[in-house]
């Protein structure tokens, strides 16, 4: 009669079968093994590593975006030609990404943690690769389109930098624990010495980063200015149609010092604000004008132009998400706007005593003001009563005729020049995208006596490192978020800060120093009678073969006439289950 003795008893361990079922799908305690990772599934490691890396600089670099995404939705409609929120997908489709790979990664050092061989299961290297793949995709066509924006990365990382060095720092001083683990577990004294040289430049570069921040809000208290002015660019698009008499009257009760607007010249030669080539986004021209709907918008006459509705599409297409929040009253309001023209915006600025801000696009070369387009704009302007020294006049053409006409008006240039040339020009003020103006430049140029006013401005971080920077006014979609800015969002010295930086270090550093001694003496005291743990000590001296038949042996024998217990199947092997020595024969 054949007797089944067990060799072992062994306790249920789910989490550790959720463990490797999740990550390799391997639920049965025999598909479990403690051996090393292959070469493969370690090559497989470094690809989920690299793509968890990508995906966290490409969820980092849309979070900070998310000042600019009226201006991508915009690149989008002029590729596209029909208006969609292009961001929200791509929000939604880099946060589940995302998720997924951190869940690996996750994973992953679990089983590092545990001593588990990493396996990583087929569907998850398809999830790994279709998650890598389109990351590289969206980062090509990025760049390709919209290029600019991967400033935004530098440009946060200044108001950011110090804390998201605290959190790497704290990341990396947790990951002590399952290196010293590692390192306490080999046998083999290079992998002992590689692994630890690696983690411990890692440590190094980190403790010494803060002498690569560079932010403009490390400061004395004393040398922070005044705060930026907010112009309202084309009103406050948030809360009412962008460029029309709505919108221009909701930036005022935001309490902007100025508004500003993009204009273009109609067939008849009236200055009017309009952002896009055409009509066809902004106004219903599909409806009233549906053989006309692609032509350029100065192509219209004024008659034409008035009778078109410049409301409705913003009920429609709510572009900033803001339409739920308004009430029955507002968006009867908000549904009966019109074409808005210059000399109304620039009649509202004067009530307002608010800084006029407009660059005027020049009509086709059809157009009859092709040639006196600026002889227009300036009788406009001028025809409005608005006090000159309120105008920031824009165009560079014939400059200096309008300088003679108009001496008070305050001549503005959107491109970057050196200094020389500005003030050879006469230009006293400069108009750029926040992204051309670095914070030397800013103070240079305030020494220099040169206004400057960067936008589009939405986001308070943003608004907060300009304002530690020096910057006199921004340009903002969003007056009313940065309304309740009163100070910036953080501010401290430079002693203050180097106290932080010396503190975090000494902490970490303590930590590690403690994980690591902690993990030599729990690793050195565990010798108690465990025929899995000899049998998995003694593997480094032992061919994979010989384990593997050591396994089955422990799980699978059957042992005849009561003969069998763990002592003897090791000493029949070659085993010492008290001194954990392999016994010489």
């Amino acid at each position: 009669m054949v007797k089944h003795q067990p060799l072992q008893v062994y306790e249920r361990q789910l989490c550790l079968s959720c463990l490797t079922g999740i990550y390799g799908c391997r639920w049965k305690r025999y598909q479990r093994s403690h051996d090393d990772t292959t070469k493969w599934e370690c090559i497989w490691s470094f690809i989920l590593f690299g793509t968890f890396c990508l995906l966290l600089v490409w969820f980092y670099f849309w979070w900070e975006a998310h000042n600019d995404y009226s201006e991508f939705n915009w690149f989008l409609y002029n590729r596209s030609g029909e208006w969609n929120d292009g961001t929200a997908p791509i929000l939604a489709a880099t946060a589940a990404g995302f998720t997924y790979i951190a869940f690996l990664m996750i994973l992953a050092l679990c089983h590092v943690a545990v001593g588990q061989q990493l396996n990583l299961h087929w569907l998850h290297k398809i999830g790994v690769t279709a998650a890598l793949l389109t990351t590289v995709i969206g980062i090509i066509s990025v760049n390709q389109m919209w290029g600019e924006e991967w400033d935004v990365i530098s440009i946060s990382l200044q108001a950011t930098g110090p804390f998201l060095h605290i959190g790497a720092l704290a990341a990396v001083t947790a990951l002590a624990w399952l290196v010293a683990g590692m390192v306490a577990r080999a046998e083999r004294t290079r992998f002992q010495v590689v692994l630890l040289l690696v983690y411990l430049s890692v440590l190094l570069v980190l403790y010494l980063t803060p002498l690569s921040i560079s932010s403009p809000c490390i400061m004395d208290h004393r040398d922070l200015k005044d705060r930026p002015k907010v112009i309202g660019y084309q009103g406050a698009p948030m809360l009412a149609p962008e460029n029309t008499l709505l919108s221009f009257q909701r930036a005022v009760q935001m309490s902007v010092s100025g508004l500003e607007a993009d204009v273009a010249i109609s067939f008849d030669g009236v200055p009017f604000l309009m952002r896009d080539p055409n009509l066809r986004r902004t106004t219903d021209v599909r409806k009233v004008f549906p053989e006309r709907q692609f032509d350029d918008a100065s192509l219209f006459n004024w008659t034409d132009l008035r009778s078109l509705n410049a409301g409705q599409w913003f009920l429609k297409d709510d572009p900033f998400w803001t339409v739920e929040s308004m009430s029955a009253q507002e968006r009867g309001r908000v549904g009966n706007q019109t074409v808005c023209s210059l000399e109304q915006m620039l009649r509202m600025a004067a009530r307002s005593n608010c800084s006029a801000l407009f660059t005027v696009r020049r009509p086709p070369p059809e157009h009859p003001y092709y040639h006196s387009w600026v002889n227009i704009t300036l009788e406009t302007v001028l025809r409005s009563d608005i006090p000159q020294n309120l105008v920031m006049w824009t165009p560079d053409w014939d400059r200096d005729m309008v300088r003679q006409e108009a001496p008070g008006f305050r001549q503005t240039s959107v491109e970057k020049q050196s200094l020389q040339s500005l003030q050879r020009k006469g230009i006293t003020h400069l108009l750029l995208r926040y992204n051309q103006a670095s914070t030397g430049d800013i103070r240079y140029l305030s020494l220099n006596n040169m206004s400057l006013t960067l936008y589009t401005v939405n986001e308070p971080w943003l608004y907060s490192l300009l304002w530690c920077s020096g910057v006199s006014s921004v340009s903002s979609e969003a007056p009313q978020i940065l309304r309740d800015v009163l100070s910036p969002l953080w501010l401290m010295s430079p002693d203050e800060y180097c106290l932080i930086w010396i503190a975090t270090d000494l902490i970490s550093f303590a930590v590690v120093l403690g994980i690591f001694v902690f993990q030599k003496w729990r690793m050195s005291g565990m010798r108690s009678y465990n025929p899995e743990q000899i049998m998995l000590s003694a593997a480094v001296r032992r061919s994979s073969r010989d384990i593997n038949i050591m396994k089955e042996k422990l799980i699978f024998s059957e042992v005849s006439n009561g003969v069998g217990s763990a002592e003897e199947l090791y000493m029949e092997n070659g085993f010492d289950c008290y001194t954990n020595q392999s016994i010489t024969h």
